[in-house]
């Protein structure tokens, strides 16, 4: 391990493994990222510029962005927050709870996605044909569904409005990621 990578570690804390899988259990998005610390909105894990990501056996995708990513307690959703040059600012996931067992966090992926623009600002509502789709391929119980779609009406209005952590707070996590 080289110096750089051991200060990473040192600063960043504890590398933890993130993994979507599809209602199917198979595996979709995955990444390392690290340790930052928790707060009132959750586990807040980082990863700087050049770190990679993959979708299920696909090469990995090197991210020019450092990000950050929150995990909150007991909602059906995960919030990544990319800064320059990503022109998503905020990225949620519709999911699963997120559940953590010794240094991976998992959640399934519920295709619905809410995002915020950087340029224009502009919240969005993403993927309601896949998750339209994936009903049927997978067979999203009842409360699955309704559970999707009030995590997405409550991050529109979340983030829309302007409420934590989507205001600011989010930006003190980053600045410590973009500042290793």
């Amino acid at each position: 391990m080289s110096l750089a990578a051991t200060k990473v570690l040192v600063v960043m804390g504890r590398e933890v493994r993130v993994v979507y899988t599809k209602y199917d259990g198979s595996l979709h998005w995955h990444l390392t990222m690290y340790h930052l610390g928790q707060d009132e909105h959750g586990t807040w894990l980082g990863a700087q510029p050049g770190s990679s990501i993959r979708r299920g056996s696909e090469p990995p995708i090197t991210l020019p962005q450092p990000h950050v990513l929150l995990i909150p307690k007991d909602r059906w959703w995960t919030a990544a927050f990319n800064g320059e040059p990503a022109p998503t600012e905020i990225y949620c996931d519709i999911s699963t709870p997120p559940w953590s067992d010794r240094g991976e966090v998992t959640m399934v992926d519920l295709d619905l996605d809410v995002l915020r623009r950087r340029a224009d600002r502009a919240v969005l509502l993403v993927d309601e044909d896949e998750f339209a789709a994936h009903q049927v391929r997978y067979s999203y119980p009842a409360g699955v569904i309704s559970q999707a779609r009030q995590a997405a009406a409550w991050l529109q209005t979340a983030i829309g409005d302007g409420a934590e952590p989507f205001a600011a707070c989010y930006r003190d996590w980053l600045a410590r990621v973009a500042a290793q």
